[in-house]
């Protein structure tokens, strides 16, 4: 059973990423020096991980969850996203960056990462590898509607092929709320994932000078990466997953396929793995992996 934290310390924060950003983080002290960085998917904000923190915390687990820039807390001063310029790589390696730096300067050391979809994405595009024990991903997929099965693919390619293209010229930006989908994006972050969805290995198929330095620094990924996918997960089932992690070729993958019945719950799908109900069993099993990894628990 998940332990009961209905009100857990939990301090709100400016935090500076590696360029300057200000962004908008939370931390979840605890009793040990061990820290994990969530890194949280694509358009969700930090708030939504919050039980998965508790959970960590509960463990005697230090936790940082982070607004990427343009999301949630850390939206630009103006307030809108019209005219907001950025990389979608930006999140990863500016903002989970100084995530990872600002956590690891006060372990003392490595940090683990826990991902969520991008958070998967996120792992070789980081400019401080070194700082990282080890990281456990969850729905983390190459984005290829073709991996996805009927008619989620045919929905998806709707969005990137019609919805997407009259949104953003009309507003500036991809309104994902009004489609249920989390925060609405800033144009560039639209622009680089609906192009690297058009692969089926995401940016490792990608021939533009961009990609190909985002793909470089996958080479230099040597900790142990766990990769869980829900079977029912339609944005990233199993064979999206395998498609994408073809790309870490310097390191160890765990491939995890799990089973929503098997975990107590009639569906996981892509957003169900940070709710309590699926974590009442599957929360203990990311932990058991990563203490073979190195993370010591105090509690």
């Amino acid at each position: 059973m998940i332990a009961k934290t209905d009100a857990p310390a939990c301090e709100d924060f400016a935090l500076a990423a590696l360029d300057g950003y200000p962004l908008t983080a939370s931390f979840y002290p605890a009793t040990s020096d061990q820290f994990i960085v969530i890194a949280g998917a694509t358009a969700v904000p930090r708030g939504f991980y919050r039980r998965f923190a508790q959970y960590a915390q509960s463990r005697g687990i230090n936790v940082i969850t982070t607004d990427y820039r343009g999301i949630g807390d850390s939206m630009p001063a103006s307030k809108t996203l019209r005219g907001f310029a950025m990389d979608y790589a930006d999140w990863s390696r500016y903002d989970l960056a100084a995530a990872v730096k600002w956590a690891s300067e006060r372990s003392g050391g490595k940090v683990w990462i826990v991902g969520h979809s991008l958070g998967g994405h996120a792992l070789g595009q980081l400019p401080n590898l070194q700082l990282v024990g080890a990281a456990y991903t969850c729905g983390s997929g190459a984005g290829w509607h073709g991996w996805m099965p009927a008619p989620e693919r045919y929905k998806v390619w709707l969005l990137w092929n019609v919805i997407g293209p009259i949104a953003r010229r009309m507003l500036g930006y991809m309104p994902m709320k009004i489609f249920g989908n989390g925060e609405n994006l800033p144009l560039g972050v639209y622009c680089d994932w609906k192009h690297w969805c058009s692969f089926p290995h995401y940016f490792f198929d990608d021939p533009a000078p961009k990609a190909r330095a985002i793909v470089a620094r996958f080479a230099d990924v040597k900790f142990p990466v766990a990769a869980a996918v829900s079977i029912d997960d339609l944005w990233a089932p199993p064979a999206s997953r395998d498609a994408f992690f073809k790309g870490f070729t310097a390191t160890r993958v765990d491939r995890i396929d799990l089973h929503a019945r098997e975990l107590g719950v009639s569906q996981v799908g892509h957003m169900g793995y940070f709710r309590a109900q699926t974590g009442a069993i599957f929360w203990p099993r990311i932990f058991a992996w990563l203490e073979k990894e190195g993370l010591v628990p105090s509690a």
